[in-house]
């Protein structure tokens, strides 16, 4: 309580006479404003979310029928049958019982047919319509010449609903519950509620409460049936879903395992045999007294091409052991990241070709078109590409001669390796045609496209199209229709006795 102390001044003091700071009541002023103003945003929350919800045109579609296909559609041609029953209905009623006129007792009949087939795909408008249409059909009821009397009897007709609107204004909500939210079907129920008592408690019409109750008791039990089925329908589709993600991941960590269970294998047997030949042509100088520099050089080359063969060994583990192998090599799209190993590319050609050479295979290269930059998956397939096809050259076309262009393109690269036909036959091979089917993988991954064939003189014929980024400008084009005549003419010099030999199933 305040008192006023020696100075004149005013000071508060608690019950039991000690000084205090300030007026109590400011601390309860300011506890209220608090209070007001969570409840004044909680309050704006509230109607931002009715307003969205009731003025928003999104919904569900209307769930179809599964099976037959036939009937997916038949839920909606039942509504709109409906809807046809339920306006010529609405114009019988409000012509004969409620004495309409012709003209105003049919616009309001085929407006309430209007507002169930609208509730098909915009429920929450069609919802409006009809409550539109009831509020002008009651009013024109109480100030029509019938007043809300059925004529010849002392009976008073239903209103402010009648009959046909109930029915009809039911088969909207059962709609929008079908098709939105819960919040949403509740919050539109007691709108209606509060709009049918609203209308009776203005026109004091006690004597109709009984047509309002029943109305609201079909409304709320028709929204509630619709809300229990949507949310049904959404449990089973999680449900669903929930599946197929379960099944999606196990098929995920079966793959992951048995490409760990090849990772294994190829680690377990294959490098330890390369390792074995590189050791071995290591030492093979070491067993001949006085080694020609022709066995030195092919006891190297032995030793370089295992070596190479135990690195991309171990690049191709990792690609098994990684979960996401297309993003980890840039391979899928041709547009990932670079691998941590070193990746062959259109550069490494050259070396490759080499390689061949120094086998005895004789093989001649072509480059034409102005080459630019390609995506890493791009030019590590047409790497792959170009030493498969000199790898089954070397195998099953032994003696014959090998012809590799590369050809830029605006859309991309073309890649073609073709040989002639062998001078001799061919060692058996243990293949299985795995060379061509990965050749072909890599084309559709990429989206390109793969010729493999025997040509008319008996050789073969590998021609890969890859896509490459879009946009090769009207330059680029000239610059390689001038200067791509070089490597055209090699192809074609070379290429008329190209082909490949038998074994051909087993590429």
């Amino acid at each position: 309580m305040p008192r006023v102390n020696r100075m004149g001044e005013e000071q508060y003091v608690d019950e039991a006479g000690r000084p205090g700071r300030g007026d109590p009541r400011d601390g309860a002023d300011e506890a209220g404003r608090a209070f007001s103003e969570r409840a004044l945003a909680r309050a704006r929350r509230w109607g931002r979310t009715l307003i969205a919800d009731l003025g928003g045109f999104a919904a569900d579609p209307l769930p179809p029928m599964a099976r037959p296909r036939f009937l997916r559609r038949f839920p909606h041609g039942v509504v709109i049958v409906l809807a046809v029953y339920l306006a010529l209905a609405s114009v019988a009623l409000l012509t004969d019982s409620y004495r309409l006129t012709s003209a105003f007792g049919t616009s309001l009949g085929i407006l309430q047919g209007v507002a169930v087939v609208m509730a098909l795909w915009r429920p929450v408008p069609a919802w409006w319509l009809s409550l539109a249409v009831t509020l002008v059909t009651a009013e024109a009821v109480r100030s029509g010449p019938s007043s809300v009397m059925l004529p010849g009897s002392g009976y008073h007709a239903p209103w402010p609903w009648t009959p046909v609107a109930i029915a009809g204004h039911a088969l909207v909500l059962l709609l929008l519950a079908l098709r939105a939210p819960g919040r949403v079907s509740g919050e539109v129920l007691v709108l209606t509620a509060l709009m049918t008592y609203l209308i009776e408690g203005i026109q004091g019409a006690s004597v109709y409460s009984a047509t309002g109750l029943l109305a609201v008791v079909v409304f709320a039990t028709v929204a509630l049936l619709g809300t229990a089925l949507r949310g049904r329908r959404v449990a089973r589709t999680q449900l669903v879903e929930q599946a197929t993600l379960t099944a999606e991941e196990r098929a995920r960590r079966t793959v992951l395992e048995e490409r760990s269970r090849i990772a294994r294998e190829l680690h377990d047997v294959v490098a330890h045999h390369m390792s074995v030949i590189s050791i071995q042509a290591q030492v093979v100088p070491h067993l001949v007294e006085n080694p020609s520099a022709e066995l030195r050089e092919n006891a190297e080359g032995i030793r370089g091409n295992a070596l190479e063969a135990l690195t991309e060994l171990r690049r191709v583990l990792g690609l098994l052991r990684s979960e996401h192998p297309g993003d980890a090599h840039g391979f899928g799209t041709g547009g990932g990241t670079a691998p941590d190993a070193p990746q062959p590319t259109l550069d490494d050609v050259g070396a490759l070709v080499d390689n061949i050479r120094a086998a005895g295979l004789a093989v001649s290269t072509g480059v034409t078109g102005r080459r630019r930059p390609l995506p890493p998956g791009v030019e590590l397939s047409a790497y792959r590409i170009v030493q498969e096809g000199l790898s089954n050259a070397l195998r099953h076309a032994p003696g014959s001669r090998v012809v590799v262009e590369l050809d830029h393109q605006p859309e991309g690269l073309q890649v073609r390796v073709v040989n002639s036909r062998p001078t001799r036959a061919a060692p058996p091979s243990p293949g299985a045609g795995h060379g061509l089917l990965g050749m072909r993988e890599r084309t559709t991954m990429l989206g390109g496209t793969l010729i493999a064939t025997v040509t008319p003189q008996g050789g073969f014929l590998v021609e890969a199209f890859l896509p490459g980024p879009a946009g090769g400008s009207v330059a680029d084009t000239a610059a390689e229709a001038a200067g791509g005549s070089t490597g055209r003419a090699m192809g074609k010099a070379a290429g008329k006795d190209t082909g490949r030999a038998t074994g051909r199933g087993s590429r």
